[in-house]
């Protein structure tokens, strides 16, 4: 085993620097304390040992040893299920939910890089048993490079415009535009949604981005986001000042509202544009015949 040393490191190093790269891409969507680095960090660690060892235990040939990414994957899967409950009980006291689909598609990604950390270390191993240190080294730059390019994944930005809009009152229901909100009864909180509250407009591109934003748990995604980078006036005892979208029926467009601790047009702009493409929501009408039919 001493002569595949070199392998072993080079696998184990470079999946545990890509984990660490695609870890720092997590500050928008999951908690960010340092227990949970920590954590994480060392379950790359373990992941990329197991496919840095993958290799070794191939060539030797030791494939007994091969049956622990199989305990591997097993034990990855309960990690989802782990960070899926830890992510629910943080939600029960959150201002503005994350929603169940969001927290469903953050413990899948959980899941999912401790599978490219292990596919990371096992190609790097794989290089350097071909081309010793160089070819390593290119091959873990790369490796990095597609995690990277491969976890950004969509925003709202790439499929949709998002303008702002015009928030007003038709008597006592909140419109932005020409959609319909809520109720609101008291004229102080009307007054006050008027002058500090804002609204934007989220125009889908296509049938296939309309059909995305107009699932509940996006639209509650988009909430969330604005409220964690903005911030809200929300709390327990103002129900009215909850950040909401809603959908306007002729155009397919959906409003955002919401009164925000920083009154920023620009700001919730982006915050928008920047929230992620749920992998629930995904949806793709265009792919079918139907579809193109009624995009025409």
């Amino acid at each position: 085993m001493e002569h595949y040393l070199g392998t072993i490191i080079a696998g184990t190093l470079a999946g545990t620097v890509a984990r660490m790269v695609m870890l720092r891409l997590d500050y928008r969507q999951y908690p960010g304390y340092p227990h949970g680095y920590l954590s994480h960090l060392s379950l790359g660690f373990i992941a990329s040992a197991l496919g840095a060892v993958a290799i070794p235990a191939i060539l030797k040939p030791d494939y007994t040893a091969v049956t622990f990414l199989a305990l591997a994957a097993s034990q990855f899967r309960e990690i989802r299920g782990i960070e899926r409950k830890t992510l629910e009980h943080l939600d029960e006291n959150e201002l503005v939910k994350r929603g169940s689909d969001y927290i469903e598609g953050i413990a899948r990604t959980f899941e999912a890089r401790n599978y490219l950390a292990m596919a990371c270390a096992l190609l790097t191993g794989i290089a350097y048993e071909l081309g010793r240190a160089p070819a390593a080294i290119i091959m873990a730059l790369l490796s990095i490079i597609f995690v990277r390019t491969f976890m950004a994944g969509e925003t709202i930005g790439d499929i949709c415009e998002v303008v702002p809009a015009k928030l007003w009152f038709k008597d006592s229901i909140l419109m932005v535009e020409n959609i319909g909100f809520i109720n609101i009864g008291l004229k102080e909180i009307r007054e006050k949604i008027t002058a500090e509250g804002l609204a934007v407009l989220i125009t889908p591109k296509n049938a296939d981005a309309r059909a995305t934003i107009h699932d509940l748990g996006q639209r509650q995604a988009m909430a969330h986001t604005v409220t964690v980078l903005l911030g809200t006036k929300k709390d327990v005892d103002l129900p009215e000042f909850t950040p909401l979208a809603r959908i306007d029926p002729d155009s397919g467009a959906v409003g955002l509202y919401a009164v925000p601790v920083e009154r920023d047009i620009d700001a919730l702009i982006l915050a928008v544009k920047r929230t992620p493409v749920l992998e629930s929501a995904r949806s793709r009408p265009l792919k079918t015949q139907a579809g193109r039919m009624a995009a025409r």
